[in-house]
Parts: C-alpha cells; structure tokens; sequence
C-alpha cells in the first residue's frame, strides 16, 4: 500500500497538546497522544476529521502497541504478523496461506448447506470470503480490522485489558464508496462488513465493522513475495495513535463502553456456527 501523506497530515501523536502537521513516521514512532476520556478522545477525533478531509478515519483498538525493530507502531493483517519477535519464514507462510485456501472452500460449502443469502457472490469474491474468515477469527487472513465507530474501537480496547494503557489508532483511507472500496491510487481495498455478511449475522452490524487490505490482493505467497514486509503494514496509514488509562477512560456516566456480550454477540448468529464447525475440521487437518 502507499504510505499516506503526500498531503499534509493533520494529527496527535506524541505529548504535545495541539494538533500539528506530521509525517507518517513521527505518527508511528510517537508515544500515543494522551487523552483522559472517550469525551475528550471523541472532540479530538472530530477535528482531525475536519482537518484531514481528503481521507476517512477509520479506527481500531488495541491494549498493547505493537513495535517494529525500530520502535514505530505495527499493524499487520493476521497471516503476515510475526512467530514471536521473527518475521514468518516461507514455510510459515506458506503454510498460512494453504490454511486459507482451505478454510475458504470449507465456508462454502457450509455457507450454501446454510441456505444464507448471498452464496454467488461469496463464490466469486475472494475478498468477500476473507473478510467472513477474518472478522470470526477462523484463521489468518491478508485483511486487518477496523471500524467506523469511534465507541467500538475503544471499547475493543479497553475490554479485558486489566493493563495501565491502551490504544486507539485512526487510519486514514480514501472515500468510502459501496461495499467495496478499491483504490489503486492508496494500495487499498475496504470492505464494509456488513455488505459482505447475510443479514442474519448480528456481530458485524453491531460493530459496524470494515475490512482493509492491499490492492489488489496478495492471494499466496508467490504474490506476497513481490513486496517488501515492511510494505504490508497498516501503519502506514495512521493519521494518529492515542494514549489511554483503560481504568479511568470511561469514568463518566454519560459516556459507556459496549459491553463484552454486545461486541461479541452469540444468539442466533449463523455466521459463528459455521465458523464453530471450520474451526474444529481445521484443528483436525493439523492435529
């Protein structure tokens, strides 16, 4: 993907109080921005919104920042991350990549045993299939996400995090446009999950989830061999990260977290027995 600011970028990054043009690699090696509550988190947000309105914020949150080798934040999509503190070797990729495959024909077939709406286009966009696989957590994917809703994202990460930080980043992307999004100009594909998903499946609606990925897609590993690693991260395209005490973040009473059961809702949801079921025959093929 293309590293976002060719504009100038309007962000918080680091300590200083004031927004302030930055590059994208003061952005990811700063600290996080402080901020001591959503209320005040939320303002920030709106004006970096008004401020950068060459691109739409989408958001993710996290209870740890993870670094690369040289201190900057690192958002991978799940199938590229990294065996500990090593970079996937070949056969690790590939093995991931041969994971995916699998899991991809096995939510088909599943999918049309269901009788959900919207088998054909499941068939025929892999991006689609990815963005099912990715978002219940069946097995890795080439896709990253994120969200629309400022509320979700942190409450993502602030949900089970017993730690004294967290963080929530926002990226940068062009113009949302339909269910997919494709832009040859960023290096990007955006998918609106809940395009993607039959109406049945609660979570992704609740959530208001995305999916981001590279355009066009990096479907195995002879194609992924074409890029650099450090190509494929998302963190080239933070406009800001930002700081905050997961204790105290939601202390006022007009301003809540979504709870656990809301984030991850079970009841009656097809999408997540079928994933229940390509989950175990998976771990069957390895064990």
């Amino acid at each position: 993907m293309e590293k976002i600011g060719s504009q100038s970028i309007w962000s918080f990054f680091d300590a200083n109080p004031t927004s302030r043009p930055a590059s994208n690699h003061a952005i990811r090696g700063g600290g996080g921005h402080p901020v001591n509550s959503y209320l005040e988190l939320a303002r920030k947000v709106a004006e970096l919104q008004f401020l950068n309105r060459d691109h739409v914020l989408l958001f993710r949150g996290q209870s740890k920042d993870h670094l690369t080798t040289k201190g900057n934040s690192m958002l991978k999509a799940s199938i590229f991350r990294h065996e500990g503190k090593k970079v996937p070797s070949r056969a690790v990729l590939e093995r991931r990549f041969a994971t995916l495959l699998c899991a991809e024909k096995l939510l088909v077939e599943a999918y049309g045993t269901a009788k959900l709406k919207g088998l054909e286009r499941l068939r025929r966009q892999r991006l689609i299939r990815w963005s099912i696989l990715q978002h219940y957590e069946i097995c890795k994917t080439p896709l990253l996400d994120v969200t629309h809703s400022l509320r979700v994202a942190s409450s993502f990460a602030t949900d089970g995090n017993d730690g004294d930080e967290a963080y929530l980043y926002a990226f940068g992307v062009p113009n949302l446009s339909g269910a997919i999004t494709a832009s040859s100009e960023a290096g990007l594909q955006i998918v609106r999950l809940s395009s993607a998903c039959p109406p049945d499946a609660v979570r992704p609606h609740i959530q208001e989830g995305y999916l981001v990925g590279e355009y066009p897609e990096i479907p195995d590993y002879e194609q992924q061999s074409h890029y650099q690693f450090h190509e494929m991260d998302f963190g080239r395209r933070l406009v800001a990260k930002f700081r905050f005490n997961p204790k105290s973040f939601w202390a006022s009473e007009h301003h809540q977290p979504a709870p656990h059961d809301a984030l991850y809702p079970s009841a009656q949801d097809p999408l997540l027995e079928i994933a229940q079921q390509i989950i175990a025959t998976l771990n069957k093929e390895v064990a």
